[in-house]
């Protein structure tokens, strides 16, 4: 029988988006292997798993996402390449990724939403409490949302969401909660609203791309019809787990204050590359120092009288 003190040792990735917002870059290339800087974006979420002490990932894919495999997978060709030339760095920059723990995929089949990929995973997660990470809220690595999560999973029991105060005009962006507090930044969830209308919102907490599920979640998800989109949304499932008092109910939040990159569309993209660059231990300092003078150059204000067209 689960226990509120069983440990979370599995985590879901989901990972079967077009990344329709990143074309033409995700044509041929997973938008979740486009670089932040010098790692891909699916990496930082894998590494962020593994801090949290889950060794055992299943990402949940659809067609031409084989990239990811490979990169979770021994590159034998180059790192014997790079051991003849005695480059013991990019050495172990390549076989970290493969050092991450259990690395596993499997298809979503059809594009039929968020709830149906965490679905998905039924079958590999068992009866367990497991984590559902989204590969485009990337968390700083001095952040520990995660484990904050989990801890709150062992003290509450039920399923956790991960929450973010944001401005009053963006939350029709996010799905959002109504809740009611428990201890400091943790929260009763009491509801869930995906994308309110504005001026309609119960508050200004965002869900966050972090779950941690009890695994009652999936009959709920069998039942869960389309909602928003036509797709199974997991929130409509969370809603009802939030007022269920079945074993395995009730939903608690954490509100996390940290360092979070979005990566889910163009701009937030640059964005959270540049802030990573500046904080990178390599070239952090140097990029930093070129970027403040490059801020104030005539060619960052359009002064330069040259305008380049390298399309939209």
């Amino acid at each position: 029988m689960i226990s509120i003190e069983d440990p979370v040792r599995k985590a879901v990735i989901p990972a079967a988006g077009l990344g329709t917002r990143f074309l033409p870059a995700s044509k041929a290339i997973p938008k979740e292997m486009l670089p932040v800087v010098d790692k891909p974006a699916i990496q930082y979420v894998v590494e962020e798993a593994n801090r949290s002490g889950i060794d055992d990932v299943l990402m949940v894919t659809g067609r031409n996402k084989a990239a990811l495999e490979d990169h979770f997978d021994r590159h034998w060709e180059l790192e014997q390449a790079l051991e003849k030339k005695g480059d013991k760095l990019r050495m172990a920059r390549v076989q970290k990724s493969a050092n991450l723990g259990n690395v596993h995929f499997i298809r979503q089949g059809e594009p039929l939403g968020l709830g149906h990929a965490v679905l998905c995973a039924e079958a590999h997660v068992g009866y367990e409490p497991f984590a559902v990470l989204l590969g485009d809220d990337l968390i700083d690595e001095t952040e520990h949302l995660l484990l904050d999560m989990i801890a709150a999973r062992h003290e509450f029991g039920g399923s956790v969401v991960a929450l973010m105060e944001v401005p009053e005009d963006q939350i029709h962006l996010y799905g959002c909660a109504e809740v009611e507090e428990l201890d400091g930044d943790v929260v009763r969830v009491k509801s869930l609203v995906e994308k309110p209308a504005v001026g309609e919102a119960p508050s200004n907490l965002a869900i966050i791309g972090r779950y941690v599920l009890d695994p009652s979640v999936f009959e709920i998800l069998k039942h869960t019809e389309p909602g928003r989109g036509g797709e199974i949304q997991l929130t409509d499932a969370l809603v009802e787990l939030a007022g269920s008092q079945e074993k395995g109910g009730g939903v608690t939040g954490v509100i996390f204050r940290g360092l979070r990159y979005d990566t889910g569309d163009r701009l937030d993209y640059l964005k959270a590359v540049v802030r990573l660059a500046v904080r990178h231990r390599d070239i952090g300092p140097e990029f930093r120092a070129w970027l403040q003078a490059w801020a104030g150059s005539d060619e960052a204000l359009g002064r330069s009288g040259k305008t380049a067209h390298l399309g939209h």
